[in-house]
């Protein structure tokens, strides 16, 4: 297979995630109960007090997407950070960035999307067999990066079970907006007692369309917004009586623009300012702010280059020793980087080197108590190198110990976790401090069934999270003014603080399950209260017209409710009609005044979907109210109203099926603006989009 040389790519997937999946396996929740594997009980969503969902089967299928925030937007409570088409970050009951942890088969993604709104998440969905979510604070099981949330993209790189046959998938599937073409081919087969995998996944698309008159120089188009992204994967297992160990290579390679006018690169403020070698007639240099990088067209032209190669390592013991039921062993090595590209030159090189370790023991029932034990290490090298470097090399080591335990009796269930975490962090600056933090984390959590239909929980936890790197360090020994470095993705210069205590959260979770039949709901409310919550705050001072922003400490809350539900209306035409329903809102203020920044409005989804054994029709509105409580420094957003209107159709072929798709979305070509992004005012979402696809199942 090869791209033709306008970017065509053909044979390949419209998503891996159903490949798996017998002919139009129903994906309804009342079908198919999701068992979470970054839960390491191996519980269902309705066996915990946490705050659980997933995407799976053909629901993940249809969702996938390019980015990780635009698959995931469809889940009550997560919505999506877009820095333009090529970056979409979650964004998990408000909270994101360095609060929300990126897994890939349980340990981390590694990358450095944390650092900047523009960097994006190193995972592929399109790749995923599944994605799981732990809302609220998750960092009992993996640490105090993840007191908002974490997401696990779990895919079969280590074949975890033994594969008797060949299953070979492939497909391809066209996005109308940028004229985009994606996909993946993918083989799993067995010899013996060995299990093999192999994917290979290939995007590409144009710049966007977005409704008239909104895009770059108020034309239809957000210039430099085109992407080009590949894959791939090798892995295998070897399976013994005992369980299997297994290994896995990965490599990714993401090339995406910028859209024009977002990404205003500045070097220092004085003579400190990058200069690079450009013709006069083309480009020009503003001595206040160092170079500006213009294409050919005097506009701006800024690039992300994105490699990663990670390997992986997994053990898995079934009863190795009395008193233990399951051993779980991973290793993962990481080596990231993404330059900067300011029209044909390099402006910038981040990097960051990962070795990490987990470990996990779960042990048979003792008086009633099912639990499991396990140790998390990682040692990281993270660098930037280059024009906008405002965070020095740092090494960074973490260590963590956790114990989660449950105890069942008649109709209660209850939780209870302890996670004592230890951060240190080496600044290779001269005379730059190094900080070292020891953060504790506790959680009690309980579900009552009060019948076979209905069951509440509760939970309660404190999280307890160690600074980022750019928490504390940023443009720090850059003592005088003129040599402080512009972040260009938020447009202001951040000042990092040595000073900063661990970040504090208390979360309360109150939750209501129903479940009848073919029609289920589920209703969460939280409150999180922050100590010690880490904010950027408006300093007053400007430079240059650009606003100076530090990383001060105080008090936070957020509250927040999230509903959805599931009815099978009738049965019509030989298949069923369900109605599908979703709401979520979440508010957060400062404990000094104010709002939190860059916060999702309340969201409603309603959704009507017609299915059989072989096609599926839905119709689906998203709506969003205004976001009049922009916070500090934000201008406030318009509602919208997103239309969705598709099919599915599956047909037998070659021994194998065959299933072709078709989606308009956005039908109305509606204006959207989303709060979350810090792009919004000059990069909306996509317009009116018609989508097709098939995949090969054989």
């Amino acid at each position: 297979m090869k791209a033709t040389a306008n970017g065509v790519f053909a044979a390949v997937v419209f998503s891996s995630a159903a490949l798996a999946q017998s002919p139009h396996e129903h994906d309804h929740d009342h079908d198919i109960e999701h068992v979470l594997v970054t839960m390491p009980l191996h519980r269902s969503s309705m066996e915990t007090a946490f705050p659980t969902d997933s995407l799976s089967g053909d629901t993940l299928a249809r969702e996938a997407a390019a980015t990780l925030g635009d698959t995931l937007e469809s889940l009550p409570g997560i919505h999506n950070a877009s820095f333009g088409p090529g970056v979409g970050q979650p964004v998990i009951r408000g909270l994101s960035g360095p609060r929300v942890m990126t897994l890939q088969n349980g340990t981390r993604s590694a990358d450095v999307s944390s650092i900047s709104g523009d960097h994006t998440v190193a995972v592929e969905p399109l790749l995923a067999d599944s994605i799981e979510v732990l809302r609220g604070p998750a960092s009992l099981l993996y640490g105090g990066s993840a007191i908002g949330g974490v997401i696990n993209v779990v895919d079969g790189r280590i074949p975890t079970t033994v594969i008797s046959d060949t299953e070979i998938g492939t497909a391809w599937r066209y996005t109308g907006a940028n004229s985009g073409q994606s996909g993946v081919f993918r083989v799993d087969t067995g010899i013996g007692d060995l299990s093999l995998h192999a994917d290979w996944m290939v995007r590409t698309a144009e710049a966007t369309e977005v409704p008239n008159g909104i895009g770059s120089d108020d034309g239809d188009i957000l210039e430099n917004t085109d992407s080009r992204a590949t894959s791939g994967t090798i892995g295998g297992a070897y399976h013994f009586a005992g369980g299997f160990l297994g290994m896995s290579v990965n490599w990714q390679d993401n090339n995406y623009g910028l859209p024009e006018g977002t990404h205003a690169h500045h070097g220092g403020h004085g003579e400190e300012g990058h200069e690079l070698d450009h013709d006069d007639d083309d480009h020009a240099e503003d001595e206040d702010h160092g170079a500006e990088l213009v294409d050919d067209d005097g506009e701006e032209s800024i690039r992300l280059d994105m490699q990663q190669t990670r390997y992986d390592l997994a053990l898995h013991l079934h009863n190795p020793l009395p008193g233990i039921e399951t051993l779980r062993g991973f290793v993962t090595s990481t080596e990231y980087e993404h330059a900067e590209l300011e029209g044909t030159e390099i402006g910038t090189v981040y990097a960051s080197d990962t070795l990490e370790g987990r470990l996990e023991v779960l042990h048979t029932e003792v008086a009633g108590l099912h639990g499991v034990a396990g140790v998390q290490i990682s040692d990281s090298s993270f660098s930037a190198v280059g024009d906008e470097s405002f965070v020095p090399e740092t090494d960074i080591s973490r260590g963590g110990v956790f114990l989660l335990e449950d105890w069942h009796s008649g109709p209660w269930q209850v939780e209870a976790g302890l996670r004592l975490d230890r951060d240190e962090l080496t600044p290779q600056l001269v005379a730059t401090p190094a900080r070292s933090y020891t953060a504790f984390s506790a959680s009690l959590g309980a579900i009552f069934e009060v019948n076979p239909s209905w069951s509440a929980s509760a939970s309660v936890s404190r999280a307890e999270r160690a600074p980022a790197v750019e928490e504390l360090y940023s443009n720090f020994g850059n003592i005088n003014p003129d040599s402080w470095v512009i972040h260009a993705a938020t447009g202001a210069i951040e000042l990092g603080n040595v000073d900063l205590h661990t970040e504090t959260g208390i979360n309360l979770d109150l939750g209501l399950r129903w479940r009848s039949g073919a029609h289920n709901a589920s209703l969460a409310i939280y409150v999180n209260d922050f100590d010690r919550f880490i904010n950027l705050t408006n300093t007053g001072l400007v430079v240059d017209e650009t606003p100076v922003r530090r990383y001060s400490q105080e008090q936070a809350r957020f509250v927040g409710l999230e509903f959805e539900g599931e009815w099978r209306l009738a049965s019509m035409g030989g298949g069923d009609i369900y109605l599908d329903t979703a709401i979520d809102i979440v508010r957060g203020e400062l404990g000094k005044g104010g709002d939190i920044p860059r916060l999702p409005p309340l969201t409603t989804r309603l959704g009507v979907n017609w299915s059989d054994e072989s096609t599926r029709y839905f119709a689906r509105v998203t709506a969003a109210g205004n976001q009049n409580r922009p916070g500090d420094n934000e201008e406030p957003t318009d509602s919208w109203q997103r239309w969705d209107l598709g099919g599915e159709w599956q047909l037998a072929a070659l021994g194998g099926s065959v299933t072709l798709s078709a989606a308009l979305r956005n039908i109305t070509n509606q204006e959207i603006r989303l709060s979350t992004s810090w792009l919004r005012d000059v990069a909306p979402e996509p317009g009116r989009s018609f989508d097709v696809g098939f995949r090969l199942e054989l």
